[in-house]
Parts: C-alpha cells; sequence; structure tokens
C-alpha cells in the first residue's frame, strides 16, 4: 500500500479526509501528569521529552531500567522543577519505575508509584511494544512434526534440546494486547481518582498501520494491533459517559518509523527508492501529544504517515452505508443500540 501523501477525497462526498494538525502549546501541557508505559526508548521516549519540555511530569515505565533510568535523570537535569521556598517542595519533573506489561502486579505497582509520586494521574499513554519478525505462526513450511513440538523460528536452535516442545511465542500478544488491556483496566480506575468534575483525562494507545491494514508475515503482531484498535471502540462511548469515567480515549497508529523493529538496512533503502514517506520519533510524539492536550478528541485513530496524520474514524462511519450497503448499515446501527441498551442495563 502506498499511504496517501495529500488529503483525499471520499468517493460521494466532497468533503476531504481532514488531516490533524497538533496543537501543542506548554499552557495545555504545564504541570500536567502523564504516564508513559513504554516510554524509555523510540516513540515513547521522544513523547517523555516533549512532554517534560512543556512542563508536564511524566512518570516513565519500561522494562528496560538502564534506559528508563538514564532518560528520566537527563528530563530532570534538563528541565527542572522550581517553587517558591516557603511553599510545600514539587515532585520531580521526571520518575521511572521498572514495569513488565505483561505482569499485572507490576503494571499495578507502576500505577501506585506514580500516584505515590505525583498525588494524581491526568493523562495515561501506551507505547510500549514487541514485533518478533522471525517467529512466523502460518510459515507455509510447516510440516506436522514442527507443529507437534517447536515453533518454525526455533526448531534449528532447539532440535537437541530438552526444551523441543516448547510451543510457539506469544510475546507480541502478550505485550501488544494484554499488556494494554492491563494498563487500560488500572487507568480507567486511576485517572478518574482524586479529580473533579470537569478535568480533562485520556488514554491514548498505540496501535499500528497494521491494526487496521493487512501487514504480511507479523500474523501475531497485527492481531494484537487490532485487538488494540477493538479495544479503543468498545470504551470510547463508554468512557466518556459523564455518567461512568467521563475520560478520552484515542488511537495512534504509525505507518513506517525510523525506530521500528521491522526496518532493516535493506528495507529501509528500498523504502527511499520507492520515494516512501518515514516518520521520525519525535513526529509521532508531537501527533500524540496533540491528540493529548485537544480535549474535543474521543474515539478517533491517527493514522501517521512521514509526520503528517489523518483521523480515519470518522470516515469509516460516515461512509458504512456506501461500503456496507444502506439497508445492512441501518440494520446494524439499530441492532447496535438493542445491545448498547441491554447491556447497560
Amino acid at each position: 500500500m502506498i499511504a496517501p501523501t495529500e488529503p483525499v477525497l471520499s468517493s460521494n462526498s466532497a468533503t476531504p479526509i481532514t488531516q490533524f494538525h497538533p496543537d501543542i502549546t506548554r499552557e495545555a501541557l504545564e504541570e500536567k501528569v502523564i504516564l508513559i508505559v513504554g516510554g524509555a526508548n523510540g516513540i515513547g521516549a521522544s513523547l517523555v521529552e516533549l512532554c517534560c519540555h512543556h512542563n508536564a511530569y511524566v512518570c516513565i515505565g519500561d522494562i528496560d531500567s538502564t534506559a528508563g533510568a538514564s532518560l528520566s535523570k537527563k528530563c530532570r537535569d534538563k528541565w527542572p522543577v522550581y517553587w517558591d521556598p516557603s511553599a510545600p517542595p514539587k515532585p520531580p519533573r521526571s520518575s521511572f519505575q521498572e514495569t513488565d506489561v505483561t505482569n499485572y502486579q507490576s503494571v499495578l505497582d507502576l500505577f501506585d508509584f506514580t500516584f505515590k509520586t505525583y498525588k494524581r494521574i491526568d493523562h495515561v499513554v501506551v507505547t510500549a511494544g514487541s514485533m518478533e519478525p522471525k517467529e512466523n505462526w502460518f510459515d507455509n513450511a510447516l510440516s506436522l512434526q514442527e507443529v507437534r513440538t517447536v515453533s518454525y523460528a526455533e526448531t534449528y536452535l532447539l532440535k537437541d534440546s530438552a526444551d523441543n516442545d516448547k510451543p510457539p511465542s506469544t510475546r507480541d500478544l502478550d505485550v501488544n494486547l494484554t499488556g494494554t488491556l492491563y494498563v487500560v483496566r488500572l487507568a480507567g480506575a486511576y485517572l478518574r481518582h482524586n479529580r473533579g468534575p470537569g478535568v480533562d483525562r485520556s488514554i491514548t494507545l498505540f496501535s499500528c498501520a497494521a491494526g487496521f491494514k493487512e501487514t504480511p508475515g507479523v500474523s501475531v503482531y497485527q492481531a494484537a494491533k487490532h485487538g488494540v484498535q477493538g479495544l479503543m471502540r468498545s470504551l470510547r462511548p463508554y468512557f466518556i459517559s459523564p455518567y461512568k469515567h467521563n475520560l478520552r480515549i484515542n488511537t495512534i497508529c504509525p505507518w513506517m518509523t525510523q525506530t521500528h523493529p521491522a526496518v532493516t538496512k535493506k528495507l529501509c533503502d528500498r523504502w527511499e527508492d520507492e520515494g516512501l514517506p518515514i516518520s521520525s520519533p519525535l513526529q509521532v510524539a508531537q501527533v500524540a501529544a496533540g491528540v493529548i492536550v485537544d480535549d474535543s478528541l474521543n474515539g478517533t485513530s491517527m493514522y501517521v504517515e512521514g509526520g503528517r496524520a489523518w483521523e480515519i474514524e470518522a470516515n469509516l462511519d460516515r461512509l458504512e452505508p456506501q461500503w456496507l450497503g444502506e439497508v445492512p448499515a441501518k440494520t446494524l446501527a439499530q441492532g447496535q443500540k438493542v445491545l448498547k441498551d441491554a447491556w447497560a442495563a
């Protein structure tokens, strides 16, 4: 797929797919408490620095304790917090807690640590991710013997090992989807605690272009990213309700980025030869920060390519009668309302 490089007109409307332009002001982030899960490297690290630069407080949760602790210290040194000596001291600009998103207790400890340090949480971002491109669950070369014993990627490594009954790795699913589920469950409780009415709070999840477009060779990763999209869609009418959590939830869907684990030199060379856009971690972080500070955004998905972003959910909904058919779309909407009313009751 070649991504759009200009706003694209729909087939039955003069309304363009709108490009999202982040509007990040110091006032919008000043003294906000932002928990970034997976913030030690890549896009997450760029977002940590961007938020600290705009005077937010940031807690980093990551399994990479060396990079996470180093980044936290860098932010404290570069953007120190000042306060009136006669007033109580303010918390540090940034802090770090080692966190394994696949372990519920570890994620809970991160939320407890953040809340203890900053006394509240305003926004939660999940950038933690995993991709194991060598772990092809569905390789056409798999034999009956191989599917009975070990994942194809490990067959040759473990041929003489006692561990040759090890099942294929589920790490991509565990980190990208299960970890996100853990974070969102806890965020729903912590974000509404110790906050008054009318205070903007949000959860921003990182999906991927693979969350809505097929990507060969990374089936488990793609299934997990589709799950992240589904999680956001299931919660966007629920979390925003004033009778429930009254908080926003959105996703960021980057296409190719410079720090993505799949970006090899061979792929980069081909990418450049084709003239395709690639985003820097900072460019994607700027889109994420723009979504965090825009309190009008709920239930959106920002597709990011070459540093530019487009919101895709509104057009999927708007064009549903066209791609599904007017009668099925009407029936589907009626049935969804019945389900919503029944489950709400």
